[in-house]
């Protein structure tokens, strides 16, 4: 049977216009399909106090991104560990799987700015198709989880704070209170004789007050309890600290009334100011590296000298020890077999 492919050869070129106009309405569609997930997600959040604590689980493994990309996470891939689009995952050494290649997860991100009709400046925002790792043929998928020292986490954990932190005596402080911030001193009052944890959990939430205040010492606290309460679970978690004790089922309360962007709002606001405490930490950790990094290369250093300094006595001394009880020129053999005759 002759085998000929002439005909199968003869194919058109895709008009670049009608590759511009797929990419356009798929990049519509996407962009669509953001907002339709995150009104919907964001009600569910609102309504439910089990899915609004696992909203503050996904922002706090991801909390660089937006308080509505973390939305658009909880609904599409709520146990996420690790997202990156193709190029990320490439640089990494794996590949997206083919069958996954189409559930990819959407997030939002701004783009061209624009003038509106009243002058004021908006911005395009465009859909980003992105993987988690369980979706990648990376094996290895468990990341190593950073171990800090206690006191290390607690020296940054009041780095720079934006008010003044001074311990008391546990009979001077409120019952059900491990810290308190006071806005007319502008000062965070701790208990004395608490661990790590503990400390952790209950100066974070003030903490946060203290920077809602920003120094008013007029300021009321009941205006952010909420968000403090969320912020401090956010840093919690990212943190390694016990989370059992928070409890979130008046949240919906909370929202009751509020649209789904005015409660986007209120999301945006814990989340701010959990970064705003956890940046202040991570230069405490970043100048703890490199004060580790330094101490490893003097060591290192200390130790080459040391070796260049020992060598060259430890090479005589081993040539010395060879070079005992022979003539210089005799044979390594000969002095072994007279040396013997000797003994006999």
């Amino acid at each position: 049977m002759e085998n000929n492919f002439d005909s199968m050869l003869n194919v058109s070129a895709v008009p670049q216009d009608d590759k511009k106009a797929a990419f356009i309405a798929k990049s519509k569609n996407n962009r669509n399909r953001c907002y339709e997930l995150s009104e919907q997600i964001t009600n569910e959040v609102a309504a439910d106090s089990g899915k609004f604590q696992q909203y503050l689980d996904v922002q706090a493994r991801f909390d660089r991104y937006t308080a509505n990309n973390a939305l658009l996470i909880l609904a599409q891939r709520p146990d996420a560990e690790r997202l990156g689009d193709y190029g990320y995952w490439r640089e990494q050494g794996v590949f997206v799987k083919r069958a996954e290649r189409q559930n990819p997860v959407l997030i939002m991100e701004p783009g061209k700015e624009y003038e509106r009709e009243d002058g004021s400046i908006g911005t395009y925002y465009n859909a980003r198709e992105l993987y988690d790792i369980s979706q990648t043929t990376m094996k290895e998928r468990t990341q190593p989880q950073t171990e800090r020292d206690e006191r290390l986490l607690i020296r940054a954990l009041i780095n720079n704070p934006p008010a003044s932190i001074v311990t008391a005596e546990p009979d001077q402080m409120p019952e059900d209170k491990g810290a308190i911030f006071e806005p007319e001193e502008n000062c965070i009052y701790v208990r004395k004789g608490m661990n790590a944890q503990e400390i952790f959990q209950c100066l974070t939430p003030e903490l946060a007050l203290a920077g809602f205040a920003d120094g008013d010492p007029e300021y009321d606290r009941d205006e952010d309890a909420f968000h403090a309460y969320c912020a401090s679970y956010l840093l919690c978690k990212k943190y390694g600290i016990d989370t059992q004790a928070y409890d979130f089922r008046y949240a919906p309360d909370f929202f009751e009334g509020m649209e789904p962007q005015e409660v986007r709002a209120e999301l945006s606001k814990a989340r701010d100011a959990a970064n705003q405490i956890s940046s202040r930490m991570a230069k405490v950790f970043e100048q703890n590296r490199m004060s580790q990094r330094q101490q490893e290369q003097t060591g290192q250093r200390q130790e080459g000298d040391q070796n260049r300094e020992n060598g060259p006595e430890r090479e005589s001394g081993q040539n010395r020890t060879h070079m005992q009880g022979r003539e210089p020129g005799q044979p390594r053999g000969n002095w072994q077999r007279r040396e013997a005759a000797q003994e006999r």
